[in-house]
């Protein structure tokens, strides 16, 4: 009988392990969090910024965790310097007073066992609303380079410009912006 209950005791010890969270650095040189609006009808204009931080918190096993991402605003490339100065200025992102965009979770919301969206609230020039990013791929596995598990992912949604007090042009230049985020982590 002791020998049951000790076998009962280890696999419970063992399960528990297996269910704590798992914390990820985003790898800031494989995440470029990317914006898409309509520019006069024209054409769909794509931009993305260079500099990303963060983590993200993983448990598979209860199906909860975080996402908190800090995008560098000075950052912006739009692949013209001259452009890239003037979606910094005080009617776009306004990068002098505001030099970071976040993004911090509220909750990870799981297709089967794996987040299917997460909601949370975006800062963008110190104004906050609550948005779902739709998470259109996931993937974790051992880093074939770095030898550390890593999981990466794309997300998606739709804002308005406007809302969050850059809305400059609109409706010419769109003020519906899509935001696409490639992501990628390494577990510490």
């Amino acid at each position: 009988m002791k020998k049951i209950a000790l076998f009962f005791l280890a696999a419970t010890v063992s399960l528990g392990a297996l269910a704590a969270p798992e914390t990820y650095a985003i790898d800031g040189s494989h995440t470029f969090p990317r914006f898409e609006y309509s520019h006069f009808g024209y054409s769909t204009q794509v931009s993305r910024f260079d500099k990303t931080s963060g983590t993200i918190v993983l448990d598979r096993a209860a199906r909860t965790g975080s996402v908190n991402v800090t995008i560098d605003t000075t950052s912006v490339n739009t692949g013209f310097p001259l452009f890239n100065e003037h979606i910094q200025g005080e009617d776009f992102l306004d990068t002098k007073k505001f030099p970071t965009i976040t993004f911090k979770s509220t909750k990870l919301n799981f297709a089967g066992d794996k987040p299917g969206s997460v909601d949370g609230d975006l800062t963008i020039k110190g104004v906050s609303k609550p948005v779902r990013l739709e998470v259109t791929s996931f993937h974790c596995m051992p880093h074939p380079l770095l030898k550390k598990d890593a999981c990466g992912a794309n997300a998606v949604a739709k804002i308005k410009r406007s809302e969050f007090n850059a809305g400059k042009h609109a409706p010419y230049v769109g003020d519906e912006v899509t935001l696409t985020i490639a992501v990628e982590a390494v577990k510490q």
